[in-house]
């Protein structure tokens, strides 16, 4: 009987025009992030560049991803397609936006539009989207991170739903919006923004398409994808099989809920993996509730770091579909909370938390390579009030950087946003001129990274004097237990947050709300970094 002739293999991809798309596609998100920081009207996104852009093909796999926030990026897929799941196929000229963590987001501030892009034939190229967190969207506290036991108390959620539709604004949508929110004007130009970011991509993703022809560009998007996993999975194929366990705990929920396990095993065998994250706590009532978006997240970063470093190269900045990793997320834990629960700082604290117990897992398995624990928290400040100065509302969120882990390779920086943060400290001159504060202090803790071989890096201190009464929440960790050492490391100096009222200082709480006076000094103190290394 004749055999079938076999379909012939595929070309595989040329590497120099590969590597020619990479940097075009790079250069897509990085041109979208500029134009959304150029456009963009709030500190927090001008200043700090709390954003993220990316480039998606027609299949909802990232393609380009901006040097811009590994928390968003991480989770933005998800987003996507929770958009396309709830919405349908997007047409020429709509424009998605959601920012329900239950439905592929991270915490209420972060809103993602998500936009098509078709070709001259009208055929579907890909997805830009471009997401950015927004200095306040409503809840019980400004700036939209509180003390919250449910998710209706944090602020606004937004299911996925269409801003614009068909090149048409959805002003009934933009209405309800602002019509939530303490700071209108500044979200609505924040808005204005995150769409000229869209608009920017879609234009030279068709730039390239003009140049280039669509099945080349469409061709090179699937490539690449391709590409990142096949990296990722010569990456697992280097930590040796086995099962290595890492485990680490947030210090409390703010309601007494505390230490909160995070517990990881990562099961290696050849170039695929397990993380599986049973064990970890179950869900609680405060707000460091992780979404699977957020895990998801976080484990791509941590392994994508690894791999990296492993194969000493570059992995192209979409990262892949993540195909040879299975995770297990436990439903209803804290890091795949389900509703009601609340989960501002899910996003900001817990993110770090499970990036440190997936280091720890590794450092099971590589302790050569893996390097101390960095600060482990984002130090989140919100003020809100009335501006004195103008007798507007105002909205203030903040981030402040901290001690980087020491390493085999050297010591920790100090004063940096580490691992799954990676914006500004807003400049003092911006921040004494867009909100009623003035900075007292701000530098270096000296001497709070720990000791060791190579020392972790050193904290910050970040004195704000307020010149009007405010309403003020931080969100913090490493409070009681400096991030620990590796390799015979000292551990890093914990943080500390103090109010200083009248001269006297006062102790706060890793999680607080409070009602601020005129003159008050509200400083954050944050963590040094893990020494590496026996002195």
């Amino acid at each position: 009987m004749p055999m079938t002739p076999s379909a012939p293999a595929p070309t595989p991809p040329d590497a120099v025009t590969l590597e020619v798309f990479r940097h075009l596609f790079q250069a897509l998100a990085e041109e979208m992030g500029a134009a959304l920081r150029r456009a963009s009207y709030s500190p927090n996104i001008k200043e700090r560049r709390d954003y993220s852009c990316a480039l998606f093909d027609a299949d909802a796999r990232p393609v380009a991803m901006g040097d811009h926030m590994p928390v968003h990026l991480g989770a933005m897929p998800m987003s996507v397609t929770a958009a396309l799941d709830e919405l349908g196929p997007l047409g020429d000229g709509d424009v998605a936006l959601l920012n329900d963590p239950f439905r592929g987001g991270t915490h209420l501030p972060d809103l993602t539009t998500i936009r098509a892009v078709h070709g001259p034939d009208g055929a579907l190229l890909g997805y830009v989207a471009a997401r950015a967190h927004h200095s306040d969207v409503g809840g019980i506290t400004p700036g939209s991170m509180p003390l919250a036991r449910e998710i209706v108390q944090e602020g606004l959620r937004i299911p996925p739903v269409l801003l614009v539709r068909g090149g048409r604004p959805q002003d009934d949508v933009r209405r309800m919006i602002l019509a939530n929110v303490r700071t209108p004007e500044e979200r609505a130009g924040d808005l204005d923004a995150q769409l000229a970011a869209l608009h920017t991509g879609r234009t030279r993703l068709l730039d390239m398409v003009e140049r280039r022809g669509a099945r080349a560009v469409l061709r090179a998007m699937t490539d690449l994808v391709d590409y990142a996993d096949r990296l990722l999975e010569a990456g697992l194929e280097r930590i040796p099989d086995g099962t290595w366990v890492g485990e680490d705990a947030l210090e409390d929920d703010g309601f007494g809920s505390g230490p909160i396990a995070i517990r990881v095993a990562l099961h290696v065998d050849g170039g695929r993996a397990t993380v599986d994250f049973t064990g970890s706590s179950a869900q609680v009532p405060g707000g460091v509730n992780a979404v699977a978006a957020i895990t998801s997240s976080a484990t791509r970063y941590a392994l994508r770091c690894v791999a990296e470093h492993l194969l000493a190269v570059e992995m192209p900045a979409g990262g892949g579909s993540l195909r040879s990793v299975r995770l297990v997320l436990p439903e209803g834990s804290v890091v795949n909370a389900r509703p009601p629960a609340s989960v501002a700082a899910g996003n900001v604290e817990t993110s770090q938390r499970i990036t440190d117990a997936l280091f720890r897992a590794l450092a099971a398995a590589l302790p050569d390579l893996m390097p101390a624990l960095s600060q482990g928290t984002m130090n989140n400040t919100t003020v809100g009030g009335i501006d004195p100065r103008s007798g507007a509302p105002f909205a203030y969120y903040e981030t402040v950087g901290g001690g980087q882990g020491g390493g085999p390779g050297g010591a920790g920086l100090s004063g940096v946003h580490v691992h799954m943060s990676n914006s500004l400290n807003t400049p003092v001159e911006a921040l004494e001129h867009a909100y009623p504060f003035r900075v007292t202090q701000y530098g270096l803790r000296r001497g709070t990274g720990g000791e060791g071989l190579h020392r972790g890096g050193d904290g910050l201190r970040r004195d704000l004097e307020l010149l009007g009464e405010a309403r003020v929440t931080l969100l913090t960790e490493r409070r009681r237990h400096g991030p620990s050492g590796a390799a015979g490391g000292a551990d890093g100096a914990p943080g500390a947050n103090v109010l200083i009222r009248d001269g006297t200082e006062k102790s706060l709480d890793g999680k607080v709300t409070f009602e601020a006076r005129a003159g008050d000094v509200v400083s954050v103190r944050s963590p040094g970094g893990g020494g590496w290394g026996t002195p």
